[in-house]
């Protein structure tokens, strides 16, 4: 019985509250042989998906919480596929009739079985630099999967200054809720739109970088010593927690000026 069944029959009269709260209980927690308990119900619980951190997961294990998910939900995000594992995976989905969106530089996939709307925020999503722009796409992915609509700009660092000012000014004109920078080396560039702009700034350091503060450490480091206030910061790589913190921000906004305007 699936979460609509539960809630229609309660609504029916013909379970009671007990029993329909012990229904639930079970329905949030999938057990997947010995190896994974999934919390199913996290996406209509606060609204952020399932997430398979696939990095150290054999394949057939992936596959099968894959599946697992699907059964009590519509999407599932799959992260940090290993290389030898991720053309097996996308094949997997195409064979199950499965909607596939991937992210550019990085091994991490939407599945999904409807179309997924846009109906929530919108997001801004900038990089520092080329090499960032894997963590970036994580964070697009998981912005998509909760409903954000994002625009993207990549490479607009400030080792070229005049680069940036120009992409602000349209990520403001498109009245997005959030913006999310993705950088390494120094990561500056987070502190710099954090002080050009009057709507919340998500700085991931990325872990690009050598030498004296080398991946990410001293970009983890600058963000988290800024001065330039608005700006909040995620860990290291972590484009998965900032898109699930921005999209939560942006749908909030956009949930409350939707409701001024009815």
């Amino acid at each position: 019985m699936d979460l609509t069944e539960i809630l229609e029959t309660l609504r029916k009269g013909k379970i009671s509250v007990s029993k329909a709260q012990k229904l639930l209980s079970l329905y949030s927690i999938e057990k997947i042989e010995e190896f994974a308990k999934i919390d199913t119900g996290r996406k209509i619980r606060n609204g952020i998906p399932e997430v398979i951190f696939a990095e150290k997961k054999q394949l057939s294990e992936i596959e099968k919480i894959i599946v697992k998910v699907l059964t009590k939900t519509d999407l599932v995000l799959v992260s940090r596929i290993q290389k030898k594992h991720f053309e097996k995976i996308i094949q997997y989905c195409k064979n199950k009739k499965l909607k596939i969106r991937k992210g550019k530089n990085t091994r991490t996939l939407l599945i999904h079985q409807k179309a997924i709307k846009k109906t929530g925020g919108k997001i801004g999503i900038i990089t520092a630099g080329t090499s960032d722009i894997s963590v970036a796409e994580e964070a697009r992915l998981m912005c998509e999967a909760m409903n954000c609509e994002c625009i993207t700009s990549y490479d607009i660092g400030i080792a070229g200054l005049h680069r940036t000012f120009p992409v602000l000014k349209e990520l403001i004109k498109s009245d997005v809720n959030v913006v999310i920078v993705a950088a390494g080396m120094e990561g500056a560039l987070a502190s710099v739109v954090s002080s050009a702009v009057n709507i919340p700034v998500i700085g991931v350091p990325t872990s690009v970088g050598y030498g004296y503060g080398e991946k990410g450490v001293a970009a983890l480091a600058s963000m988290l010593q800024s001065c330039s206030l608005g700006l909040s910061v995620v860990n290291i790589d972590n484009g998965i927690g900032a898109g699930a913190i921005a999209s939560k921000i942006a749908n909030l906004l956009s949930k409350n000026n939707s409701e001024k305007k009815s």
